[in-house]
């Protein structure tokens, strides 16, 4: 019995409802717009793309439960982007492969996928074999899978002690050599190809490869890696502004259980597109929102430079424009100001009444001695029930 996808007859030629996507790739075009311009306008312009792609390679190993050292990963970053630090960490060699892998795809993006840029990739992936390294002291390091049965593709972590097979990739030798040499071809040609929206090629790709797992151990960052290419042929600027690896992580449940779907015998993926494009769009919405809160964070210094805050109040009014919501969703009061500057009550209450008589912040109505106060950029959020920073 055939039971995955690619024991089917010409399983690549994919079909989905446009209806289903239409309305997804125009929303996402416009947002991917947004970001780009919206990032020429802020005032950490030249740090985005550190943060965005250390954030990208740390999120896009935690998915696979692997912890780097995110000091030494971020100057192996920082020297290929031409980023000066102030106090660089030691540079590791699992670190500088990471490093190499990911400016390779968001730097070269030109340059076509090949063979032998793959095998580059994995084996900058397991670029040095550490006693903790669990899985590169039984894999083979740039090679494909030679294995005559097909390979079972779990979830859980690896040093756990229950994972579930999700599905089996085919065997490995000629038979996945072929395939890997129909997926290059594939994904070198459609690049030119009008008809094909780049976002639907990116998930087309993401979803061919990890089918495929051609490595032993590794494909999950590599496909991943594949995704972030093709993301940057479409537009090499704003692939340094989100992390998609990051949404990936928070969903991966869901993530594993809609390749299951699409794996059981089946060329519609339409369930598998509308997954990927609604987490690539939260990840364009999570760095959008973090571009507004710069911004903002920005114009209100400058509005309010004539006045000469105090250490407490500077660090009140930072955990406000940082969007905490979680520390002050209704605002916040003398007493949430005295737990979090360690000033005394008195002296909460008397910096409060400073920032109010600056303008700087709003009284809510009600509330009594836990009166509560918030930004005067967002009364009329707080005054409307609405509590959504920079939106």
């Amino acid at each position: 019995m055939k039971k995955w996808v690619w024991q089917k007859a010409n399983w690549t030629k994919f079909k989905w409802d446009e209806a289903l996507v239409t309305v997804k790739l125009r929303l996402i075009h416009k947002k991917i717009g947004q970001l780009v311009g919206e990032s020429k306008a802020s005032p950490d312009a030249e740090a985005l793309p550190l943060d965005t792609l250390l954030t990208n390679l740390v999120a896009s190993s935690l998915i696979e439960d692997e912890k780097l050292n995110v000091r030494s990963l971020k100057s192996s970053l920082a020297r290929r982007l031409g980023v000066t630090e102030e106090n660089p960490a030691p540079i590791q060699d699992k670190t500088e492969g990471l490093a190499n892998i990911m400016m390779d795809a968001v730097s070269n993006h030109n340059a076509p996928l090949t063979m032998e840029r793959l095998l580059q990739w994995h084996n900058w992936l397991f670029q040095t074999i550490e006693r903790f390294d669990y899985a590169a002291q039984k894999i083979k390091v740039g090679e494909i899978r030679d294995n005559e049965a097909p390979m079972q593709v779990v979830g859980g972590s690896p040093y756990g002690t229950t994972t579930k097979v999700y599905f089996e990739a085919p065997e490995g030798g000629e038979h996945l050599q072929g395939l890997m040499n129909d997926f290059i071809e594939w994904f070198n040609s459609s690049r030119e190809d009008v008809m094909l929206d780049p976002l639907l090629r990116a998930a087309l790709a993401h979803f061919w490869f990890v089918t495929l797992h051609p490595f032993e151990d590794g494909n999950g960052r590599i496909t991943r890696v594949i995704t972030d290419l093709a993301l940057a042929q479409m537009d090499h600027q704003s692939i340094r502004l989100y992390a998609m690896s990051v949404a990936i992580h928070e969903n991966r449940s869901s993530y594993y259980e809609v390749l299951e779907k699409c794996q059981n015998n089946t060329y519609t993926i339409n369930e598998w597109l509308v997954w990927f494009l609604d987490t690539l769009e939260k990840s364009i919405d999570r760095s959008l929102l973090r571009l507004d809160r710069t911004i903002a964070k920005a114009k209100f210094w400058s509005s309010y430079s004539h006045i000469e805050f105090n250490e407490a109040q500077n660090k009140v009014l930072n955990r406000l424009l940082n969007g905490e919501e979680n520390d002050f969703p209704l605002g916040i009061n003398a007493s949430q100001y005295q737990k979090v500057t360690g000033v005394s009550k008195a002296t909460a209450t008397r910096h409060l009444t400073e920032l109010l008589e600056g303008d700087v912040l709003h009284k809510l109505e009600g509330g009594g001695r836990n009166t509560r106060y918030v930004l005067k950029v967002d009364k009329e959020k707080f005054t409307q029930n609405h509590y959504q920073f920079g939106h």
